[in-house]
């Protein structure tokens, strides 16, 4: 009984899981048949095409937008109208800036830094009291809205210095008209695209669609200039043009346009800042670099300085005499120191009297005394130190070239001139407070940086009555003291104008008298240590070491700005006794301004073989 109860009720069981089963089954071969049914009755068109186009992440500007789905086909035609109208002026040109580019202005100095770019110390300057209009760019609009060519110009140079005025004067024209039409047909076909695939009734136009936006896409990835596109390229505009102009005629989602095109004015603002940053990048990295002409330049007049076995032919007793007119230079630049002493021996009246001490490193020592014992400089003296080996009480002495500081102006309406918008200081450097012990015989020094071509005779120089001062340099009263942002600590003169290196007359008496070097090492090591890089401290140290030690020289001795200004008067130059060309294009690189490289060119000696063999040809 048990046994049979048992075996009743497993029976049971077993029919009503066969039952399952079999309904299972039955549900299965249902949907296998529906599913395909659906697919064919065009239901799958409902569903974006993967593959064609990408959608992006939401962009900011979709938080605001409103329902548009009410509208009737002429106010949405009229929306997309206005929208491609907001976006055509922000495609990527090569003289505007977006105002609502993603925090340009404000990430374009930390960028710069966290990326490696090389760019010069850069001082903020505030605009005079006297001018105090200040002309604001907004942000807040985000809609396109493109600022002030002009302002955008000087925005540019605030944030990246002379690059903008480069990019400005050496910019081409390209012949790219066709292919910037055929991307503005892709945006409108891109955004109409998504609303066309959801229509169940134009599968056809959906596909032609698709063909033509991937056929220009194909196009557009081989060619950047009109004369890149293929010969059947009119056939590809009616084609699109054509499927534009019929999907245009359907009433279509506006959310979804709008959507496509805010995301394409999002992508187009992020190409144009990337690459506005990789070509700043470039730039310094030229600027930054040693040509590879100078390098072999002094590669082989190193080698031939040990192979010749050059007798050392230098006459002490001139370098220590100071009855004779001595001019120091620190440069690591074989041509550079050429050249400025060229030109200062080819305008002297006696250069018998001219004595040359070159202050260089370790590394370009024997090239430099090479270069001089090859091409001797008439009467004058020449001696080369190198920095690194004088017997100085400060240990592991380096060589530091005049440091240059970008100073930028935000505002102020005296500085209307693109040119007049940012200025490179030069100042002294580490390696200038140490003269007073190197040059211990000598009472006065005319100090020429290496970026200077003479004009005139310096001779004058040291009949000047300097007045008790210790410093001879041209002002630059364009920038004050006041006006500089970073300059902390100590007391000045807020109205005080601002010195340039370049040339400068020098009174070693007076300068040892009043421990010159001491109170600038005092200013220096009470600044460190706030966090501030040495270039920064560095400036302001100097400026307030020299504060009332400067005796003002005529303006007609220096003339600066050669190096990032394209606007100086022709008539200007040939009276200034000195051209320094202080700033990033300087005249033996290929970035230099090509009509202030004539003065510099004529005092190079393009005669020696070892130029021709590296090819140097600035």
């Amino acid at each position: 009984m048990k046994g049979g109860g048992v075996g009743g009720g497993g029976g049971g069981g077993g029919k009503r899981r066969w039952k399952v089963l079999v309904i299972g089954v039955l549900v299965l071969v249902i949907l296998s048949m529906l599913v395909p049914l659906a697919f064919l009755l065009g239901l799958h068109n409902s569903f974006h095409s993967p593959g064609i186009v990408t959608v992006q992440p939401s962009s900011p500007f979709e938080r605001s937008r409103t329902n548009a789905t009410n509208h009737s086909q002429r106010d949405l035609s009229n929306r997309v109208d206005q929208v491609l109208q907001k976006i055509n002026p922000v495609l990527p040109k090569k003289t505007d800036i977006n105002a609502g580019s993603r925090d340009m202005n404000r990430t374009s100095i930390s960028d710069s830094k966290n990326r490696g770019l090389p760019v010069s110390p850069a001082v903020v300057a505030q605009p005079s009291p006297a001018n105090k209009t200040i002309t604001e760019v907004s942000h807040k609009g985000g809609q396109g809205a493109m600022v002030n060519a002009v302002e955008t110009q000087r925005t540019c140079q605030v944030e990246y210095g002379s690059y903008c005025l480069w990019r400005e004067e050496n910019k081409e024209p390209m012949k790219d008209a066709k292919v910037k039409h055929m991307k503005d047909l892709l945006f409108v076909a891109r955004a109409y695209y998504p609303s066309i695939a959801k229509m169940p009734s134009q599968s056809k136009l959906t596909r032609d669609m698709k063909q033509n936006i991937q056929e220009f896409e194909r196009i557009l990835i081989v060619s950047s200039a009109d004369a890149d596109l293929p010969p059947q390229v009119d056939k590809n505009f009616e084609k699109m043009e054509a499927v534009i102009s019929k999907a245009k005629s359907f009433p279509v989602d506006c959310n979804n346009v709008d959507k496509k095109l805010r995301q394409i004015l999002d992508m187009t603002e992020d190409e144009a800042s990337f690459h506005m940053k990789q070509s700043v990048f470039l730039y310094q990295l030229a600027v930054h670099t040693m040509p590879k002409s100078l390098h072999c330049l002094s590669m082989r007049l190193t080698v031939e300085y040990f192979k010749s076995g050059s007798v050392d032919t230098e006459d002490s007793e001139k370098f220590s005499d100071p009855s004779l007119l001595h001019f120091v230079v620190i440069s690591d630049n074989i041509l550079a120191s050429s050249v400025v002493i060229n030109s200062t021996v080819l305008h002297a009246r006696e250069s018998k009297n001219f004595v040359f001490h070159v202050l260089t490193n370790e590394q370009n020592y024997f090239a430099m005394k090479q270069w001089f014992i090859r091409n001797p400089c008439k009467q004058a003296a020449i001696q080369v130190l190198n920095i690194e080996k004088l017997e100085l009480d400060n240990s592991d002495v380096k060589l530091s070239l005049p440091a240059e500081f970008r100073v930028s102006f935000l505002s102020g309406d005296n500085l209307a001139s693109q040119g007049k918008r940012t200025h490179y200081l030069s100042l002294f450097s580490q390696s200038h407070y140490l003269f007073p012990k190197i040059f211990h015989k000598l009472k006065k020094v005319v100090i020429l940086d290496h970026d200077v071509v003479v004009q005139r005779d310096l001779s004058p120089l040291w009949e000047l009555d300097m007045e008790g001062k210790v410093n001879g340099a041209v002002k630059e009263c364009s920038v004050r003291l006041g006006q500089l942002k970073s300059l902390k600590g100590g007391s000045f003169d807020a109205n005080a104008c601002l010195w340039m290196s370049g040339l400068n007359v020098i009174d070693l008496a007076r300068w040892r008298e009043l421990g010159v070097s001491e109170t600038y090492q005092k200013f220096y090591k009470q600044m460190s240590g706030g966090g501030e890089s040495r270039e920064a401290i560095a400036l302001q140290a100097s400026l307030l070491t020299f504060q009332d030690k400067v005796y003002a020289l005529d303006d007609k001795w220096a003339l600066s700005g050669l190096g990032y200004d394209y606007y100086i008067n022709t008539q200007t130059i040939k009276n200034a006794a000195t051209l320094h060309y202080n700033g990033n294009m300087k005249p033996w690189l290929e970035l230099g301004i090509p009509q202030y490289k004539t003065y510099w060119r004529k005092h190079l000696n393009r005669g020696d073989r070892f130029l021709s063999d590296c090819n140097v040809n600035p």
